[in-house]
């Protein structure tokens, strides 16, 4: 007997390293260039395999970019949580987890994600919705328009990033994180 027929099966196992290698893939040769068989074969499974888990291309696309967005709902309701000022709260966490991904530049898989969100519906309408739900979540906090101003520069200066040759230098990202942190502290 084979080690494939002794293995026990670890679906989610299994899910989570296809959602992996796919976002490493689309990092490194480029979502256009991404396909299920290279994914599969990077995750050590059959295509049959990935067809069971994600039944064509988009949608583990897309399960990939919900799988990013869970980690960044992760990390922004961490930061929310260490916040002691409550107004102004969500838009600081989500300046500083933008900055975190800002960092990583072209090497991050937000990168390939969010310029293909740009022009696919789908991966548009699941940010959309992430954000309408969490504005929604935070209204009461958050809905003063230089919070709304933050956010928007904190997405432009994180596209600006990936734009530039060599990105923006870190020190400088620090210095505009800050400055757009500092919009959220009226009154």
């Amino acid at each position: 007997m084979s080690k494939a027929h002794k293995r026990e099966k670890q679906p989610e196992l299994v899910r989570r390293s296809l959602l992996d290698h796919a976002a490493r893939c689309a990092v490194e040769e480029g979502l256009a260039r991404l396909t299920l068989q290279t994914v599969a074969e990077a995750a050590s499974v059959t295509k049959g395999g990935l067809l069971h888990h994600f039944p064509s291309k988009q949608a583990l696309i897309e399960a990939v970019f919900e799988d990013m967005l869970g980690r960044l709902d992760e990390e922004i309701e961490r930061l929310t949580a260490e916040d002691g000022i409550e107004k102004g709260r969500f838009t600081r966490a989500y300046i500083d987890a933008f900055f975190q991904v800002t960092r990583d530049g072209p090497k991050s898989p937000w990168a390939a994600l969010a310029i293909s969100s740009m022009t696919d519906a789908g991966l548009r309408a699941l940010w959309s919705d992430w954000m309408s739900e969490r504005l929604e979540r935070h209204a009461a906090t958050d809905s003063h328009p230089a919070f709304k101003l933050a956010r928007y520069a904190a997405d432009g200066i994180w596209l600006a990033n990936l734009t530039e040759a060599n990105g923006i230098p870190a020190e400088e990202l620090a210095g505009l994180r800050d400055q757009l942190k500092h919009m959220t502290q009226t009154d």
